[in-house]
């Protein structure tokens, strides 16, 4: 014996079904989203190694290069940046070279005036040796600093994080 199935029956089947597909049609790509995350490999060191030697570091900041590939949605491209490296004992120190006013390039020794201090020249800010800020000039916090470290006799570069030489 079949058992017929109503026109009421078979609208709430039919409109079930496409609520089913449309729910899954939102939420798969969103947990696929949320999941894929973990599924991803890590990256192998962050640290990026320069060509200049730890050895030819001194107290006075020097301007070191470094490459490294970015990649912007399927866009991959190889940028080049700089730090300015220093020796504080035995301790190896890495700024950014970004002033926190207006992200102008600063430099090391770049103001007559003040010979021992990174001066940026867009609106006469200056910083200490360690990146403070010297008050009552534009910037208002100090230059960033970055991990760094020496890998088989070269400088190496890792992420940039808050100055942790200013207290």
């Amino acid at each position: 014996m079949s058992q017929k199935v109503t026109r009421r029956q078979f609208l709430n089947y039919s409109l079930m079904g496409v609520g089913s597909f449309m729910a899954a049609g939102v939420i798969l790509p969103m947990g696929r989203f949320a999941l894929d995350p973990l599924f991803q490999e890590e990256a192998s060191g962050s640290m990026i190694t320069t060509s200049v030697s730890a050895d030819d570091i001194t107290e006075e900041p020097v301007k070191v290069d470094f490459s490294y590939e970015q990649q912007d949605g399927w866009y991959v491209s190889e940028v080049t940046d700089f730090v300015w490296v220093y020796r504080d004992g035995e301790d190896i120190i890495a700024l950014s070279p970004v002033c926190k006013h207006l992200g102008c390039t600063v430099t090391w020794a770049g103001d007559e005036a003040n010979p021992n201090r990174f001066f940026c020249p867009c609106h006469n800010g200056l910083y200490e040796k360690n990146g403070k800020n010297v008050p009552g000039t534009p910037p208002r916090g100090p230059l960033d600093q970055y991990e760094v470290g020496v890998s088989d006799g070269y400088i190496t570069i890792g992420e940039m994080k808050a100055n942790e030489l200013v207290n």
